[in-house]
């Protein structure tokens, strides 16, 4: 089956009871038992497992080619659950240029548990090698990168995890399964904030992870069950019909992100873009590589005056484009790293990775190109 098939397809059934081409909406936190540990189908309670996050789950599976799909509250719950199968002492390495949600949590949360993070520039993957002791347990990637496009090459470090024997997670927020398969590039698990382009619409939170071993799957969903950070049938079904669309919708992000990047390429008053499928981007032949049919709606940009308040004012006179938090919706957005998904970064660790007080991210969304230029040339204007 083809992916734009299993989008549709990959991993649902009728329902078992009516028929229903698309899954209800199961609101029920339990399920009548016949006698003690006797349910009458396969559901006992809701936050082992809902009928209607199963079938969220089993298309999860189905698009990332993987053999498990668990379906969280957030994305930053799914990632907690892969912290909590490791123990004080564990180390992990990650991508220094981290989500701020993400980095977060390792700093404030799991380093007081005993865990130790390593962060670094994962395209030398000498540095990446030399970080890793007995400790290591699990790298830790983003790719492309938030807020600015970096790419890792998954192959090159699914070589490294494997000769050491080490899990590595990928966050494929950014990418979507329509543009990049992690698990068959030798990731062992994956990542997704599912409030973004899976879910697709501005309307849910949620998050997922995939594997392709049944063992780990089982490991993580016990993480998942015992500290309860699930998904709703509600926000389950969001997510379930945004997949729908999503080869439709990330075929017009991918359209409008790449002529979004070249009109700023172009502009007089920018610096410098960041977006994978310009040929200036230091990783595009990773790009090119990796990422299926496209490069994403994801770019971000810097001013030539260097200016805070350059960035500031061009956010405040966008139209089109809205400000505000998150990505991935059929709407274009626009974000300041600085004080929005990165405040919880140090400043001086912004600095050091390059989120600059003039750096803007954009999520191009599927309206008319010509809109989103045109709104784009008003804001930039002196």
């Amino acid at each position: 089956m083809k992916f734009n098939t299993k989008i549709i397809h990959g991993g649902q059934h009728p329902e078992k009871t009516t028929g229903a081409v698309m899954p209800p909406i199961f609101q029920t936190s339990t399920f009548v038992q016949t006698s003690p540990g006797k349910p009458i189908g396969d559901y006992d309670y809701a936050r082992s497992a809902n009928p209607t996050r199963t079938a969220l789950e089993e298309s999860l599976a189905s698009i990332e080619n993987g053999v498990r799909g668990l379906a969280f509250a957030s994305g930053l719950a799914a990632i907690d659950a892969v912290m909590k199968i490791l123990k004080p002492g564990d180390e992990v390495i990650a991508t220094d240029d981290l989500y701020g949600g993400t980095y977060r949590m390792f700093t404030r949360f799991y380093e007081d548990f005993g865990i130790k993070f390593h962060y670094v520039d994962m395209t030398n993957l000498e540095k990446l090698e030399s970080l890793i002791n007995s400790n290591t347990k699990l790298i830790w990637v983003e790719t492309p990168t938030n807020p600015l496009m970096k790419l890792v090459d998954i192959i090159e470090i699914a070589k490294i995890t494997k000769k050491n024997e080490l899990l590595l997670a990928v966050d494929n927020t950014f990418a979507t399964p329509y543009l990049q398969k992690p698990l068959d590039l030798g990731a062992d698990i994956v990542m997704h904030s599912a409030t973004k382009y899976l879910g697709g619409h501005s309307d849910v939170i949620a998050g997922a992870l995939v594997v392709k071993e049944e063992e780990l799957g089982k490991k993580l969903h016990f993480a998942q069950f015992a500290t309860g950070g699930i998904l709703g049938p509600m926000d389950s079904f969001l997510v379930l019909r945004g997949i729908k669309t999503l080869h439709l919708r990330m075929q017009r992000h991918c359209e409008n992100g790449i002529k979004v990047a070249e009109f700023l390429n172009n502009h007089s008053v920018v610096k410098t873009v960041y977006y994978p499928g310009l040929e200036s981007h230091p990783n595009h032949s990773i790009a090119k590589k990796q990422m299926i049919g496209g490069y994403g709606g994801m770019v971000s940009f810097t001013f030539k005056s260097e200016k805070k308040e350059d960035a500031v004012k061009f956010l405040e006179k966008i139209k089109v484009f809205t400000l505000a938090e998150s990505l991935g919706g059929v709407e274009s957005l626009a974000n300041y790293p600085v004080l929005m998904t990165h405040a919880s970064v140090p400043a001086e660790k912004r600095t050091e990775i390059g989120i600059t007080d003039d750096l803007v991210r954009l999520s191009v969304g599927i309206e008319d190109i010509d809109d989103l230029i045109a709104d784009l040339e008003q804001a930039l204007m002196s």
